[in-house]
């Protein structure tokens, strides 16, 4: 059994805390949350502490935070129903559209497309059009209720969207007519998906839901060799795992390490659980273990966990309880 230990406990923001961000480079991280704020916060010495507060930016809570793969840049989605993107302490831009809550934003790799999603139950795809430009290139109106969360594919324009409406949906962009279209609608869970993140290689997906499971999907691509039918030639999601009993309440947040291959869960149980695939895991029918439960990570709900990108085994979380702890795994 492995074993999580706790390395820091930041507070700083007023009220619930819902999202924490890594920088790329591992060496800094973002968070946001109901007091409208956005802190920037980096490790001098053994701590950390706030180094930039980015307020004016949004009227109501900020519900996420990502960088761009460069770094230079921060999108935050508020449930004023705006997008901002700050660049050096200032907000450069901010994406309007969306007729309410935004609940999630993410980056593709190359740092071009910026998707958004709403409880508008749309998703939206923002093209980089120049210095701090923006421009909308695709309203996709694909779930039927609120979406929680878009997660960019890490190596392919090929979008992630997780609703309230218990499904995930993918995009992507036509090659025939560039429209960005629904690829593939993932079903399993009962009740909301409330945030999927990809593997290192993007062929397969982790969900966690209201339902309290976590699922992994595998992506079959035309011509696979399991002799999955891919109609249209498209690639196909298939649910080939669920994760049931280890969680007594909903699950907000998952984290899938591109480092070490561990996934991370946030629960409303205020706790957070970290799973590790079996060593005679089947490609096809793969198996998890649980490696370490920490029951009372946070005092109340834990809404958001993070893997660092770059330091294997340290993860970040927050918390309705106003904190922002940082733990090392010990396998």
């Amino acid at each position: 059994m492995g074993r999580l230990i706790l390395e820091h406990s930041l507070q700083g923001h007023k009220g619930r805390i819902w999202g924490v961000a890594w920088h790329p480079k591992g060496n800094s991280f973002a968070s946001c949350g109901e007091d409208k704020a956005i802190r920037v916060w980096s490790l001098s010495g053994n701590t950390w502490s706030t180094k930039t507060i980015l307020s004016d930016g949004h009227k109501r809570t900020i519900r996420e935070v990502r960088w761009s793969p460069c770094g230079e840049y921060l999108a935050s989605a508020s449930f004023d129903a705006t997008t901002a993107i700050w660049s050096k302490h200032e907000c450069n831009a901010t994406l309007e559209g969306h007729e309410n809550e935004v609940k999630s934003v993410s980056w593709s790799r190359s740092g071009g497309l910026l998707a958004t999603c709403s409880r508008d139950k749309s998703v939206w795809i923002w093209e980089v059009a120049g210095d701090d430009e923006f421009e909308c290139a695709a309203v996709l109106n694909a779930h039927t209720q609120d979406v929680k969360r878009v997660v960019w594919h890490p190596k392919l324009e090929v979008l992630a969207s997780a609703s309230y409406d218990n499904t995930i949906k993918m995009f992507a962009e036509s090659a025939l007519d560039s429209d960005w279209d629904c690829t593939a609608t993932l079903s399993s869970h009962t009740s909301t998906v409330w945030s999927i993140d990809f593997d290192a290689d993007g062929d397969r997906l982790v969900s966690c839901s209201d339902d309290a499971t976590l699922k992994i999907w595998r992506a079959y691509h035309p011509g696979n060799d399991a002799g999955i039918a891919t109609p249209d030639k498209t690639t196909v999601w298939k649910c080939v795992c669920t994760i049931s009993g280890q969680h007594s309440r909903a699950i907000y947040d998952v984290s899938w390490c591109k480092l070490t291959g561990l996934i991370a869960s946030a629960c409303g149980d205020d706790g957070i659980r970290i799973f590790k695939e079996t060593s005679d895991s089947k490609r096809d029918e793969p198996t998890f273990e649980m490696l370490t439960a920490e029951e009372s990570a946070h005092e109340q709900d834990v809404n958001a966990v993070e893997w660092n990108p770059i330091t294997a085994g340290q993860l970040i979380s927050c918390s309705d309880d106003g904190t922002i702890k940082i733990w090392k795994l010990i396998e």
